[in-house]
């Protein structure tokens, strides 16, 4: 009899327990939203003070954080076995005091980053930027600011080898965020092969490399002009070419990622002329400053961009001859610099307390800029908070 009362009961209020079961379902599937809502909304939270969408990546081979942090160097820019016409360079360069020398070098660096951005490197205030590869020269450099870890074994040359890593400039290009939008100008003939573009897939312009895709008219002109101005660096481009180049395709393209390599610092500086040294720093921190300028005055780019500036190694100091090389065995040539500026950087100016960054860290911090995630297969270095604003 109980199991038929029940059974009755159970039959009698089908109806209303299906359509309570149903009402559960719908209040379940309601809640399921409002929970995703809630995720979202802290994921946007978290995310609400990264407001970097872009990145714009440069490099000044070899240029010394000396030259950055104290302007001309006062045993070198009189000097007539390096410096072709002293009283000059001199005039031009050499002031009184090191902050006076290094705004003049560099005003954009002291006058607009400084203000703005984060500067690391100087060892005077032991702040200190080190490269982590065991060669100290230029390939092995780029791959690490690039992949985020040092390869000794494999990145041994500057020999146009293919890189057997991943840059991160690779992992963007294969998001669909970025896809496409990823571009790299060099005036090193040797980055297809840093960038490993045949795999990567990413544009590169490197070395005399004419833009052929539907060349605009400034494009064109530097297609002529590069082959008719005189170039003393061989087979490495002049900066300047390099720089028009990579200013008219972002202008057209406006590419999520832009990585823009200078060369004439480390060329000039093998070669001994420490006035032309001076001169390409000077009028590259001059490029720089119209490239943010322009950045600045359109809306794709404006207040969404981070500029990070670094070296690929750094030159000797010892001895009167050691600034013109580089290479494991050159002391000093480990050490660098490093610059960032953004809607996500807090104005630090010129850091000037005690401190250790590394060069692996450059690509764990644009990954983080944008939001991606780096190759798990290697241990790469961590981002740099201080950067991002990150305790």
């Amino acid at each position: 009899m109980l199991f038929f009362f029940v059974t009755m009961e159970t039959a009698h209020d089908k109806r209303i327990s299906n359509c309570r079961f149903f009402c559960i379902l719908i209040a379940m599937e309601k809640l399921k939203y409002f929970f995703l809502l809630i995720i979202l909304f802290v994921q946007v939270e978290a995310n609400g003070q990264r407001q970097t969408e872009n990145v714009i990546l440069i490099t000044l081979d070899g240029f010394r954080w000396q030259e950055v942090f104290t302007g001309a160097d006062q045993l070198l820019v009189g000097n007539k076995e390096f410096v072709n016409d002293s009283a000059r360079m001199m005039s031009r360069f050499w002031r009184a005091t090191p902050e006076a020398r290094r705004e003049t070098l560099l005003p954009f660096f002291w006058n607009t980053l400084a203000a703005e951005g984060q500067i690391y490197g100087n060892r005077n205030y032991d702040n200190k930027v080190d490269v982590t590869n065991q060669m100290w020269f230029s390939y092995p450099g780029y791959n690490e600011i690039l992949t985020g870890a040092a390869d000794d074994a494999r990145i041994t040359s500057n020999d146009k080898v293919d890189n057997p890593n991943v840059t991160v400039l690779e992992i963007l290009n294969r998001d669909p965020r970025y896809a496409g939008k990823v571009a790299v100008f060099s005036s090193w003939d040797v980055f297809d092969n840093i960038i490993n573009s045949k795999r990567s897939g990413i544009p590169v312009s490197a070395g005399l490399m004419k833009q052929t895709r539907n060349p605009n008219e400034t494009e064109k002109l530097i297609n002529e002009l590069m082959f008719q101005i005189p170039n003393p660096l061989g087979d490495i481009r002049l900066d300047a070419f390099t720089y028009y180049y990579a200013f008219e395709y972002l202008k057209r393209e406006k590419p999520r990622m832009l990585y823009i390599a200078f060369d004439e610092t480390d060329d000039f500086a093998h070669q001994g002329k420490y006035d032309l040294y001076l001169e390409a720093a000077h009028y590259t921190d001059a490029m720089i400053e119209k490239l943010w300028k322009w950045l600045q005055s359109d809306a794709q780019y404006k207040d969404k961009t981070t500029l990070i500036i670094t070296s690929d190694h750094g030159r000797g100091h010892s001895d009167m001859n050691s600034w013109r090389n580089h290479g494991i065995k050159v002391p000093g040539a480990d050490q660098i610099w490093l610059v960032v500026m953004g809607p996500d950087t807090p104005a630090l100016g010129e850091v000037r307390k005690e401190g250790q960054l590394y060069q692996n860290q450059v690509a764990a911090t644009v990954a983080y800029l944008l939001n991606i995630n780096l190759d798990g297969s290697r241990k790469t270095g961590t981002m740099i908070k201080s950067a991002v604003d990150i305790k």
